[in-house]
C-alpha cells in the first residue's frame, strides 16, 4: 500500500504536518485537522505540490492568515496549504507594487505608505494576508482592494497565469473563480503621496476600527455581509441579538456583525448561530443575509 505522506513528501521542499488540528492556524480558533497541512517555499514548490496532489487526487484548499474562515469540527479531508512563505514585495516602478498572496495586509500598507504611495489607508486594520484580500475584494471605509488591481496571477490547472483586472468578475466583498483557481500574486497601481498625509489617514481608520471593532475575543471579523443598503450589524442588532449566545459562539457585546469564541466554542455553534441570526433577521426584515465568512471541511 502506498503511503500519501510520503508521496507527496518525496516531491516537495516544503513543511509538512499530518492531522494538523486547523484550529491553530483560523482567527476563531475552531475546526477540526487537516489529513495535510503544507507550506510551499516558494511557487515552483506550490507548483509541484499542487501536481502532487492532483496526481494522488487529494482534494486541498488554500489557508491564508485563517481569517474569515470557518472549518468545520471533523476538520478537512485533504489538505490545507499555507501561502506564508510567498511573501515577496516589491516596488516595481514609480506607482507600482507587487505582492505576492502570503504578504499580509499591514506590510503591504506600511510598505506603501513608506514608499509614498496612497491607496492602501484602508488595508492598515484589516487584519489577514494579501491573497484573503484579494479572494473576498476586502475593503473599508469606501475603498476596496480592487481599487488598485492591475492584474492578478492565478494557479489555474497546474498553470500559472496573469490575468489583467478587466478579465476578472468581481464586485462587493466577491470575487468569482473557479474552483482549482488560486491567487499567487497582484500587481497594484497607486497614487503619490507623502508619508505623513498617508500615515495621518491610517491613524484616523485605525482609531475608528479601535471604537467600533474592538471585540476582545477571537472574531472572523465581519461575518455577514453588507446587503445592499443596509448594515449587516444594525439588522441584526435590531433583532435584539448582541450578546446573543449558542454554546460558546456569541454575538458580540461591541459589535453585533461579529461573532466571538468565549473560549470553548465549537464550528457547530458558530454555524447554529449564524443560522438563528439569519431566520431572526429575514422574519424581521425581510432580508436574508449571506455570509463573509468562508465554511469549510466536514460536519
Amino acid at each position: 500500500m502506498t503511503n500519501p505522506f510520503e508521496d507527496i513528501r518525496r516531491g516537495f521542499r516544503g513543511a509538512l504536518l499530518a492531522g494538523e488540528p486547523l484550529s491553530r492556524h483560523t482567527s476563531l480558533k475552531v475546526g477540526g485537522p487537516a489529513d495535510f497541512f503544507a507550506i510551499p517555499e516558494d511557487k515552483s514548490d506550490l507548483l509541484e505540490l499542487s501536481r502532487i496532489l492532483d496526481a494522488l487526487a487529494i482534494p486541498w484548499f488554500v489557508i491564508g492568515g485563517g481569517y474569515n474562515l470557518l472549518v468545520r469540527d471533523k476538520g478537512f479531508r485533504g489538505a490545507a496549504v499555507s501561502l506564508r512563505k510567498l511573501d515577496r514585495i516589491e516596488q516595481r516602478d514609480d506607482t507600482g507594487l507587487y505582492a505576492e498572496a502570503g504578504v499580509k495586509n499591514h506590510i503591504l500598507a506600511g510598505t506603501a505608505r513608506d514608499s509614498g504611495l496612497s491607496g492602501f489607508e484602508f488595508l492598515i486594520g484589516i487584519p489577514g494576508t494579501v491573497g484573503g484580500a484579494l479572494c473576498m475584494n476586502a475593503g473599508a471605509h469606501g475603498r476596496e482592494i480592487f481599487d488598485n488591481v492591475v492584474t492578478l496571477e492565478l494557479l489555474t490547472g497546474g498553470e500559472l497565469r496573469k490575468h489583467p483586472k478587466n478579465s476578472l468578475d468581481y464586485g462587493y466583498r466577491h470575487l468569482q473563480l473557479s474552483p482549482n483557481e488560486i491567487i499567487i500574486s497582484a500587481e497594484f497601481r497607486l497614487m503619490r503621496a507623502t508619508p505623513k498625509t498617508i500615515t495621518a489617514a491610517m491613524d484616523s481608520n485605525l482609531e475608528k476600527r479601535r471604537e467600533t471593532q474592538q471585540v476582545g475575543w477571537p472574531n472572523a471579523g465581519s461575518f455577514f455581509k453588507n446587503p445592499p443598503g443596509h448594515a449587516a450589524w444594525r439588522l441584526i442588532d435590531e433583532c435584539g441579538l448582541r450578546g446573543f449566545a449558542v454554546g460558546g459562539a456569541q454575538v458580540s457585546e461591541v459589535h453585533a456583525n461579529f461573532l466571538v469564541n468565549r473560549g470553548k466554542a465549537t464550528a457547530l455553534d458558530f454555524l447554529k448561530l449564524a443560522a438563528i441570526i439569519k431566520k431572526r433577521v429575514f422574519e424581521k426584515s425581510g432580508i436574508l443575509l449571506t455570509e463573509e465568512v468562508h465554511t469549510v471541511g466536514e460536519e
